[in-house]
């Protein structure tokens, strides 16, 4: 059993990372920025392979009650928001920055569950929001590649998750179980983004898009779709087998290992504030360093 919890945690945090990196380059590199495209696609091939997982008998669906889907709606709703600001947030901040701002929607949850629903709440919880939510409200002040826009969609990103949650912990009575919520979320998400991507823009200006008929692109995109899938299944089978303990364990590891390949990756300016490794008394200091793992990058450290 311990061998299989830790074969489920390294297939999660290898689907995490290789799904943030993936959408990082489509969105960032390639500057593929039409959202309601981009994830319509993405929940477009989640939502037809947990279909025929279904239909091979993979997977168990059981959506049928109308008032089951009914209650669940205002949550898709939230979903879509979460996936559409994220991608927005995710094209302009790096991923250190995205995934620090991403952890505050965990003081959104501690709060409500402290102030609303009076929970009993402990106090390395409780110091542990606030350290989240520092860490998140001193990164405008030393993020030498602040950008307002990306900032404002990550808000919007973490209210969402925290919404999204706390919408889902209240429902813990309903008949969904957490494939069943997915589905719906991957239906509703499809077509609402399909009728949104007029509106936006999206559907017009995709067509000039340099890369459009580019196979790096398209298998990027399709490699996104897979990859998101993927991390779906591999976190239903993670929360399934482990405490909630041991999930928040491994997905705090997913986490670092993706910020810290991130640098490596793509483009990003550190400052010593930043990272913190800046003792006291150390001399100013400007260094450059070129990683060119797999991508043309650069890595900058600035004081």
């Amino acid at each position: 059993m311990c061998m299989r919890r830790c074969l489920v945690g390294l297939t999660f945090c290898t689907c995490y990372l290789a799904s943030y990196l993936t959408n990082k380059y489509v969105l960032s590199v390639l500057k593929f920025t039409y959202p309601t495209l981009f994830q319509g696609w993405q929940t477009l091939i989640g939502g037809l392979l947990l279909h025929v997982s279904w239909k091979l008998g993979w997977a168990e669906i059981n959506s049928n009650s109308r008032s089951d889907v009914l209650t669940w709606l205002p949550a898709s709703v939230l979903f879509v928001g979460i996936i559409y600001a994220g991608s927005r947030a995710l094209s302009r901040l790096a991923i250190p920055v995205f995934l620090t701002l991403h952890n505050v929607a965990e003081v959104i949850i501690c709060g409500h569950q402290k102030c609303f629903q009076k929970e009993k709440t402990s106090p390395a919880k409780i110091c542990s929001a606030l350290f989240l939510l520092a860490a998140a409200g001193c990164l405008p002040f030393n993020d030498s590649q602040f950008d307002p826009d990306g900032y404002f969609w990550a808000i919007i990103h973490l209210f969402c998750i925290g919404a999204y949650k706390i919408l889902q912990k209240s429902q813990k009575s309903n008949a969904l179980s957490d494939i069943d919520q997915q589905y719906l979320n991957y239906l509703f998400s499809v077509v609402l983004l399909a009728f949104a991507s007029h509106p936006t823009g999206d559907l017009l200006s995709v067509l000039d898009f340099p890369f459009l008929y580019f196979y790096r692109f398209h298998g990027s995109c399709c490699a996104s779709g897979f990859l998101g899938f993927f991390l779906m299944v591999s976190t239903v089978k993670l929360k399934s087998l482990m405490t909630p303990g041991q999930c928040a364990a491994w997905i705090f590891f997913a986490k670092v290992i993706t910020a810290g390949l991130s640098i490596l990756l793509f483009d990003m300016i550190l400052t010593r504030a930043t990272v913190g490794c800046q003792h006291p008394g150390q001399e100013p200091e400007r260094q450059r360093y070129t990683f060119q793992p797999l991508i043309h990058t650069r890595v900058t450290t600035l004081e």
